[in-house]
């Protein structure tokens, strides 16, 4: 009867520590281990969340989802997801929580990314959440996108291919024999004009050789040209040249103020200058007048003047012993 009592009690304590060594093993596998700090965010997609969801802070795991809540709102619904993390862990102001999966197959986690201010959140302070987006829905996009490519860009692409090779086939059977004697006749003339410019080449490169010489006979006569005395003449001359440019921009400068007195003369004296262009015009209207009668009488006088020389070298004596002339109107 002891012994069956002693069994019973070995048993019951084995039976004890199973079930303590299975909680402890449910509280390391669920991280709550220890003391917690509370915190939530809030996102429009918690696909893959859920109670026991993994949290890591730079791919270190901190703590676990515990409640994921739904809260209607006027942008539509937006879920509330709460979370506790190792007690006393610091999570910077500027950090970020998203929605991520390590890998393909690999179980939804969310990741905290670290940020840089000193200040650290409050237990129970809210998290900026960043959406994560669907892989599936992506693929599907990208599935769906590659469909349309096909349908709209690469059979009508292959079919335009298909259709240019049909027509070269065609052209080389109506047209290969002559496309093909037009080839040979291009690959003949092409050789005559390779052959024709290696014929060239050499003298190219003897005038080539001339030219080089030249331009070394121009720069030695260039250099022995470049004396110390001719290049003192040449800074000489660009000297004077200098000086002649400055004399020219001073003659210029005297010219304008020249211009500007003239300017303020002729507006000072603008009543007189007009007088006196009347009064020139009047004159020069006067003298086209009479300038028939001035050039009658000076033809008269240049007639008289010269029957008058005639007479003197003829007679000298008539300069002496000239006499009056008879006036033939009174003698009538």
């Amino acid at each position: 009867m002891r012994s069956n009592k002693i069994n019973y009690l070995l048993v019951g304590t084995f039976v004890l520590a199973m079930i303590a060594g299975l909680i402890v093993a449910l509280s390391v596998l669920t991280g709550r281990t220890g003391a917690t700090d509370a915190y939530h965010a809030y996102y429009s997609n918690v696909t893959g969340v859920k109670f026991g969801t993994q949290v890591v802070y730079e791919g270190y795991p901190i703590g676990q989802v515990e409640t994921v809540t739904p809260e209607p709102s006027k942008g539509g619904m937006r879920f509330r997801v709460d979370f506790e993390i190792t007690e006393g862990w610091k999570i910077p102001k500027d950090s970020k929580v998203a929605i991520a999966a390590p890998g393909l197959l690999a179980a939804v986690t969310l990741s905290i990314s670290a940020g840089a201010s000193p200040d650290a959140l409050a237990p129970g302070a809210e998290v900026t959440a960043v959406e994560g987006g669907d892989l599936f829905a992506v693929v599907s996009g990208v599935a769906e996108k590659l469909g349309g490519l096909s349908d709209n860009s690469i059979e009508p692409l292959l079919a335009s291919v298909q259709l240019a090779v049909n027509s070269a086939n065609r052209l080389l059977n109506d047209h290969g024999e002559s496309l093909a004697g037009d080839l040979k006749q291009m690959i003949k003339e092409a050789s005559l004009l390779v052959a024709d410019v290696s014929r060239r080449i050499p003298v190219v490169i003897d005038d080539m050789e001339l030219i080089a010489s030249d331009v070394q006979s121009f720069s030695g006569e260039l250099k022995a040209a470049a004396t110390p005395a001719n290049r003192k003449l040449i800074e000489e001359t660009i000297a004077n040249l200098n000086g002649a440019t400055k004399d020219a921009q001073a003659a210029m400068a005297n010219g304008d103020k020249l211009m500007t007195t003239l300017t303020d003369m002729v507006g000072k004296n603008d009543g007189d200058l007009r007088r006196s262009i009347k009064d020139a015009r009047y004159v020069v209207e006067s003298v086209a007048r009479r300038i028939d009668a001035i050039n009658e009488n000076l033809e008269g006088m240049s007639r008289n003047m010269l029957e008058f020389s005639r007479q003197i070298r003829q007679n000298p004596g008539l300069l002496l012993n000239s006499k009056p002339v008879t006036d033939e109107a009174q003698a009538k």
